[in-house]
């Protein structure tokens, strides 16, 4: 579990590709003050295992659903990501629940300062347009974010500039693709009223049911 406040910023060292599988080999001095193997850490908001680290590189394996269902792919060496470790039990909890289990990806439509400011129109896939609440939660590449804009299949979201500064997000570009990971509790709770719903009209009216609704 994430909290979407990113800790650092790191470097992708080495790609290690085979079919549609990565090894990503990955610099954050901060992030290696504190890890283990086996440890989950958020890159560009996608939950990995620490497979192997030493001094200030850690290595984390990428299977073809990531690969396929996430940006992890388009990564370079040089390429900037996203790292936060997994939330500590007694730490604040900052930002929103994070799984690091990315929905899909969106693109960045428009970029605009506005003051102090940069506001960010990202399009997304139609199909999860009904998991996206005004003034709610989104994690863009991990990033905690309130989405005060839906226009379609596009949110609006904003960044202030520490967060420009200190995450990709300040350096992506129109058309870059980010991750999305939409909110966890409207997951869940669409996802149980969609079975009972299911549930409720498979229902046939018997007359056993009628006598236990009362009707009869």
């Amino acid at each position: 579990m994430f909290t979407g406040i990113v800790e650092d910023l790191g470097t992708v060292q080495k790609i290690t590709k085979l079919g549609q599988t990565l090894v990503l080999s990955i610099r954050s001095r901060k992030i290696c003050e504190d890890i283990h193997v086996g440890d989950s850490i958020a890159v560009n908001g996608v939950c990995l295992t620490v497979t192997e680290f030493s001094g200030d590189i850690f290595k984390v394996d990428v299977m073809p659903e990531t690969f396929n269902s996430t940006s992890l792919a388009s990564l370079q060496d040089g390429s900037l990501v996203n790292l936060e470790r997994a939330m500590a039990a007694n730490g604040r909890f900052g930002g929103h629940f994070v799984s690091g289990h990315v929905d899909g990806v969106g693109k960045i439509e428009r970029k605009e300062r506005k003051e102090n400011a940069i506001y960010i129109d990202i399009s997304f896939p139609e199909e999860y347009r009904h998991l996206l609440l005004y003034k709610g939660s989104i994690a863009v590449d991990g990033i905690s974010l309130t989405v005060f804009g839906i226009n379609g299949n596009q949110l609006t979201v904003s960044i202030i500039p520490h967060t420009a500064k200190e995450t990709v997000l300040g350096f992506k570009s129109l058309g870059d693709i980010v991750n999305l990971e939409f909110d966890l509790i409207g997951k869940y709770i669409h996802s149980f009223f969609t079975r009972e719903e299911k549930k409720e009209a498979k229902k046939e009216i018997t007359a056993q049911f009628l006598r236990e609704t009362g009707f009869i």
